[in-house]
């Protein structure tokens, strides 16, 4: 017989199901059992216990095992405690009866960042610049494609970027890709063949990022960062280093705009190492309480890359993104590529360039910077209301927030709002391994919940922060 039991969120993977506590908590028992990670046998933890593993009232605990021995999946005895039953599927009364309802993947409420309110999506725009885009598109642009992109939209490109962004930006410099993911690993690709060992990167920011650099054979030590910004001004931290993969406009995922002394330092040392500066401009449409920060790309051409996506400001789903590329890297970048452009499809170029040159774009984005702009004061007031003790910090730009959390405090936290059916990242989640751990926190993705779901989430939250 099975004596031991497992840390619940860490061994088990339970996933609640955004049905209330003791649903969710009910549910995920099931499916534990059901899956054969709750072997026949499996002594469960008393009631007490869990409870203050989850972070929950002791009866939600005790209600749900209750229900769950009655149903024939847990087994009480007096001195034995809670078992898993020794059969593995639940008595039934009744063969005829309904199979039990499936469980639902995921949680209810998603405040993780990194995406846009996808709901908001301008479907008929869109649609108005598809149908004016392919109605005017030549027969060559159904072809196999230009690995540069369409012409037409790098034109449009080059003139926002330089107005919105201030990026100097010509048509002949630009390349399409499929997102940033895409780009970094193309930049990767190209660095290798350039003899660089090493992309430093921020000690806060994303796996996926330094895992790509990897993958293209480049180490990716971390450059120490702190209230104003990765310190760049430091050259032992550079040294080594070919390139450097920088979040200026608004750090992710600390959010602090880099200090200009520090995008100063940044572009002193790429001009006196030969150097590459790559600027991920992920949410630089987004800001709010300060005026635009500018890309850090037009300080010097010829040693910046400035990379940007569509993800944020219309959609992830779009796989649409560009580079804007020092003239040296150009052929480089397009020869990685390859002959062919097989990753953004000439259509969706060209829609994009007609929703751009249109207006449409314009008008968009300061729809959503309202609307994110709503919500995160919406999230400063609820804090300042129901957890007066939690620091908020990162929120002049962008669509996510940082909240500072006592320290210890941010696995038990994460682990609470996932049975209120509530999914969060912690800060840790985006640490560099070689990085120091210096603080806990949460970090709060206020736009990736629909309108109509982002009540719900923010009352969830309230509801878990100590």
């Amino acid at each position: 017989m099975t004596d031991s039991w497992a840390t619940f969120g860490a061994d088990l993977h339970l996933e609640p199901v955004g049905q209330g506590l003791r649903s969710g908590l009910m549910e995920a028992l099931r499916e534990a059992v059901r899956s054969g990670r709750l072997a026949p046998g499996t002594r469960l933890p008393s009631s007490r216990v869990l409870a203050a593993d989850l972070g929950v009232a002791r009866n939600t605990v005790a209600d749900a095992y209750a229900e769950l021995v009655a149903e024939g999946w847990l087994t009480a005895r007096q001195g034995s405690g809670t078992r898993v039953a020794q059969r593995s599927a639940p008595r039934r009364t009744d063969p005829a009866a309904a199979p039990s309802r499936p469980v639902r993947s995921g949680a209810g409420y998603n405040l993780k960042p990194g995406s846009p309110d996808l709901s908001a999506f301008p479907r008929t725009a869109w649609l108005k610049a598809a149908r004016k885009a392919l109605t005017a598109a030549p027969d060559e642009a159904f072809g196999y494609g230009d690995p540069h992109g369409r012409v037409e939209l790098r034109t449009v490109l080059a003139e926002y970027l330089a107005r919105a962004r201030g990026v100097y930006a010509d048509p002949e410099r630009i390349v399409i890709c499929s997102g940033f993911a895409h780009g970094l690993t193309l930049l990767g690709r190209v660095l290798r063949r350039r003899r660089v060992r090493e992309v430093a990167v921020e000690s806060y920011g994303l796996d996926l990022h330094r895992d790509l650099l990897t993958d293209a054979g480049l180490r990716t030590p971390c450059l120490p960062l702190d209230e104003h910004g990765s310190r760049t001004g430091e050259p032992a931290a550079l040294r080594g280093a070919g390139a450097v993969l920088l979040t200026p406009a608004h750090q992710f995922p600390t959010g602090v705009p880099l200090h200009p002394d520090r995008r100063a330092a940044a572009v002193d040392w790429a001009r006196s190492t030969g150097g590459l500066i790559l600027e991920d401009d992920y949410d630089g449409e987004f800001r709010y309480d300060r005026q635009p920060v500018g890309a850090l790309q037009g300080l010097d051409p010829e040693r910046v890359v400035h990379l940007g996506t569509a993800s944020k400001s219309l959609a992830p789903g779009l796989r649409l993104g560009w580079m804007v590329l020092p003239r040296s890297l150009v052929g480089e970048v397009v020869a990685a590529k390859g002959v062919s452009d097989w990753t953004s499809g000439s259509p969706d170029q060209l829609t994009l360039a007609e929703f751009i040159a249109s207006g449409a774009y314009d008008r968009h984005v300061r729809s959503m910077r309202l609307r994110y702009r709503r919500r995160r004061d919406q999230l400063v007031a609820a804090l300042a209301e129901r957890a007066p003790g939690i620091e908020v910090s990162g929120i002049a730009a962008g669509l996510h927030a940082v909240l500072e959390l006592p320290a210890g405090a941010e696995r038990s936290v994460i682990q609470a709002a996932a049975f209120q059916g509530l999914a969060l990242d912690g800060l840790a989640r985006y640490r560099h391994p070689d990085a120091p751990a210096a603080r806990d926190a949460l970090v709060i993705g206020y736009g990736s919940a629909s309108e109509s779901a982002w009540a719900g989430a923010l009352d969830a939250l309230c509801r878990v922060l100590p």
